[in-house]
């Protein structure tokens, strides 16, 4: 079963490669100026877990997750069932 991880900064930590994107698109682009109120720059990893049944991959998935793919200090994450 294919299993997505969105890992994003917590709110309230400091994004700098959020921040440097949003200044490049407000500085390039004036369009982007405007509209653009922020941006925050996180990762995504897609697992295949050997799961069947739902929950069971929701759970090796979370396990994993809580494991090795975010800090717990500065991100949070969300899973995602994609098959």
């Amino acid at each position: 079963m294919k299993i997505g991880v969105r890992i994003m900064p917590k709110n309230e930590v400091l994004d700098s490669q959020g921040r440097a994107v949003e200044r490049t698109l407000k500085q390039n682009k004036k369009a982007f100026a405007e509209k653009l109120k922020g941006c925050r720059v996180g990762k995504y990893v897609l697992l295949e877990v050997d799961e069947a049944d739902k929950s069971k991959a929701i759970a090796r998935a979370t396990e994993i997750a809580e494991f090795v793919l975010y800090n717990p200090l500065t991100e949070t994450y969300e899973i995602e069932v994609l098959s």
